[in-house]
């Protein structure tokens, strides 16, 4: 599932804006589709504009309600519906991803379909310059791979100086794919908003409050970033054509 809300803020419209000439939800399915990990590959909107042209590029797509808190309420609208109720594990991967990396997929979804548990996501080793950037996503996790924590903050903190190659060693970027078992899904939106989402806005803080395991798969790919910005879509067009090309 591929969940596009047009009404974002910080660049509007922008599951219809171009990437390369294609709105950039179509690039996003694209890439979904083509890695070949999943079996169906849909796109969850609030917005008939956003459909139409996903139905011009031959794309599934399913119109939900307007107001949810969070992409994964979207998803799970969908995957609610009857013709869906034969999927057991479902894969979230966001509408301003186009160059998401199979690996990330891939671990995300073997956390649940391989180690167990109820929930899978990534992430990739990272400089600890990330820790100074709150649009960039840090995660800190068990000896087990599960998730304890996310933040924009900088997590883990340094502390004390000669631990530095220690800490070195623990910058993980979270790499924003979801995997759920079908009940995890529904556990997860079944569950309010937590303040803890609200603050950092995170959603994936809210199963973590509640008590549910998150595997993180720990993957070599780095990622190239979200485009949430303009100036994230005009990198990504100058950069398009090596982007794509070396993009594993």
């Amino acid at each position: 599932m591929i969940p596009a809300r047009l009404g974002a803020t910080r660049l509007p419209r922008k599951p219809l804006r171009l990437l390369a000439g294609v709105p950039l939800v179509i690039r996003v399915w694209e890439r979904v589709r083509d890695l070949g990990v999943v079996e169906r590959c849909v796109i969850a909107t609030d917005h008939p504009e956003v459909a139409s042209a996903a139905h011009a590029a031959g794309a599934e797509c399913v119109l939900t309600a307007e107001h949810h808190p969070s992409g994964t309420d979207r998803v799970a609208e969908v995957v609610g519906r009857a013709e869906f109720k034969g999927f057991d594990v479902v894969l979230n991967v966001q509408g301003d991803e186009p160059f998401v990396a199979a690996a990330a997929l891939q671990g995300a979804l073997q956390m649940v379909t391989e180690r167990g548990f109820p929930l899978g996501t990534a992430a990739v080793r990272a400089s600890p310059a990330i820790l100074a950037e709150p649009s960039v996503v840090k995660v800190v996790c068990a000896d087990d791979g599960r998730a304890l924590y996310f933040s924009r903050a900088a997590i883990p903190y340094l502390r004390d100086a000669a631990e530095a190659a220690l800490h070195r060693a623990a910058v993980r970027q979270h790499v924003g794919v979801y995997a759920f078992t079908r009940a995890a899904l529904a556990d997860w939106v079944a569950l309010p908003p937590h303040p803890l989402e609200r603050i950092e806005r995170l959603e994936q803080l809210r199963p973590l409050a509640a008590g549910m395991a998150m595997g993180v798969a720990l993957i070599d790919t780095p990622p190239e970033g979200s485009i949430d910005t303009e100036g994230d879509l005009e990198r990504a067009n100058r950069r398009w054509p090596d982007l794509i090309e070396r993009r594993p």
